[in-house]
């Protein structure tokens, strides 16, 4: 269905969805829909402006229920939207529209110590996720950077990643199951608090990662596993790039540990955080930081872990090691890696943020190639991301205001992607595609691959209401 073919949002139309789901729950207001129309690309990086129509509130699926039923029907297109923390301009109303908030829908249903699950609305902040979790000492496993701030429910639709992807997982792996609306308002369950299914398709593992398009996410059950008793991070400094990601994978290797955490930083990124934060980190001058997260049960094991991953680390060139073993050493360490998308956006004038992933021996091929590409175009970069499981954010980055900027970006981003291809990796790990990386899909699926994901789309959205434009394009539906 092409743009051109949806219906107008009236006042009629306003009218009638305060009669759906209450007056206070729904907003015509234009500074309201501007703040709820972006996400966090920023909009300079759009070619127009993409603005909501409308935005509505709803408090429970029969609310989300009778807006899908509604809009379908009406042929309105609908863009879910959840804390506007994503990277992929995913929740931008490509076409209008209506914007669907879930901050009203934020309650921890239940947390089942019996089957270890917790069942939550998706406009919960993932934080409150595992907050709640520890209380009853549980963790639940998934810890994007955005944690903080990101809703729940925005992880699912982009199956986040995070900092514990190379042990747990991603969102993905804790999602048991979900109770979503389809776009004709049908409202149904996929999965349950079981560990095993083999009955039919799996539904729930489709709608994770699908950015919005498919259905509406109401409800999500999520596995919860048992809490270490101790944790501790090694932040270990290295002379170069080269040696940080060429020592990564030893600590598995090798060291024979799986890591619930493995974070890579280069000296841009070092200095990015210390600005931002006021702050300083030791050896801040190095090549690059590699942040290790080990955590057990038994004091005496992860102190024997700790030790053999030491002289690892200083057997391939570590310039030291450095233990964070209590609250205050480690939320410092951690926050200044958390903090890096947020720095850049404060420090640079023109951006962009990618989220390449690629197999983890592969990664050394990427970083070189990206410090060719930005040499070339007359830019700078700085990279981090989870080298554990090959996610790197490579992040263009202009120094100063260039009217050219976008097209410089677009013939670097060009010639990045072929090369991501060519070593076997693809767009994104965790930010999703939306519509910042939608035309370069092609790039990384043949055309029987883009079929698939047409036909899926439209079994389930035959009027392509729901998050239209973004991933991939769906061929017009008269």
């Amino acid at each position: 269905m092409s743009a051109h073919a949806y219906s107008p949002v009236t006042e009629r139309t306003v009218e009638e969805l305060q009669k759906l789901i209450g007056a206070s729950n729904v907003s015509a207001d234009l500074e309201k829909r501007i703040a709820y129309s972006y996400d966090e690309v920023p909009r300079f990086y759009w070619d127009k402006e993409y603005i909501a129509e409308v935005v509505v509130f709803p408090e429970t699926t029969e609310d989300v229920s009778a807006l899908m039923r509604y809009a379908n029907d009406h042929r309105i297109p609908v863009t879910p939207r959840g804390a506007g923390t994503g990277l992929s301009g995913g929740a931008v109303p490509f076409s209008g529209g209506i914007v669907l908030s879930f901050e009203k829908m934020r309650a921890i249903i239940e947390l089942d110590k019996k089957n270890l699950t917790i069942t939550v609305e998706p406009g919960v902040v993932t934080a409150e996720i595992t907050k709640a979790a520890e209380r009853e000492g549980l963790l639940y496993a998934g810890d994007p950077c955005s944690g903080d701030a990101s809703f729940i429910g925005g992880n699912v639709a982009e199956n986040a990643g995070g900092n514990k992807v190379v042990k747990y997982g991603t969102t993905g792996n804790s999602v048991l199951a979900l109770e979503a609306v389809l776009p004709d308002g049908t409202v149904t369950w996929f999965g349950g608090k079981r560990r095993k299914d083999a009955t039919g398709y799996d539904f729930a593992h489709l709608i994770v990662g699908s950015e919005g398009t498919l259905a509406v996410v109401t409800k999500i059950i999520l596995k919860l596993l048992p809490l270490p008793g101790k944790v501790l991070d090694l932040l270990v400094p290295f002379p170069d790039v080269a040696s940080a990601i060429d020592f990564a994978p030893r600590v598995m290797s090798e060291g024979k540990v799986i890591p619930s955490s493995m974070e890579f930083m280069d000296r841009r990124s070092i200095k990015l955080a210390e600005r931002f934060l006021n702050t300083r980190l030791p050896f801040d001058d190095a090549g690059a930081h590699l942040i290790i997260q080990l955590e057990g049960n038994d004091p005496e094991v992860l102190a024997d872990d700790m030790e053999r991953i030491g002289d690892l680390c200083f057997a391939h060139g570590a310039l030291e090691v450095f233990v964070a073993d209590n609250r205050t050493t480690r939320d410092k360490l951690w926050k200044a890696r958390k903090c890096l998308a947020e720095a850049i956006m404060a420090f640079y004038p023109k951006y962009s943020l990618e989220d390449l992933v690629v197999p983890t021996s592969e990664i050394p091929k990427l970083m070189a190639e990206t410090t060719r590409l930005c040499t070339k175009y007359g830019l700078e970069e700085a990279n981090f991301g989870h080298v554990g499981d090959g996610n790197m954010h490579v992040n263009i980055l202009f120094p100063e205001e260039r009217p050219d900027w976008h097209d410089i970006v677009d013939a670097l981003l060009d010639e990045l992607y072929d090369f991501t291809a060519s070593i076997g990796g693809t767009l994104s790990g965790e930010h999703g595609i939306g519509l910042k990386r939608q035309k370069y899909m092609c790039r990384v699926m043949d055309a029987s691959q883009m079929e698939l994901i047409h036909r899926v789309k439209l079994a389930f959205d035959p009027n392509n209401i729901l998050n239209p434009g973004k991933m991939i394009s769906c061929p017009d539906r008269e």
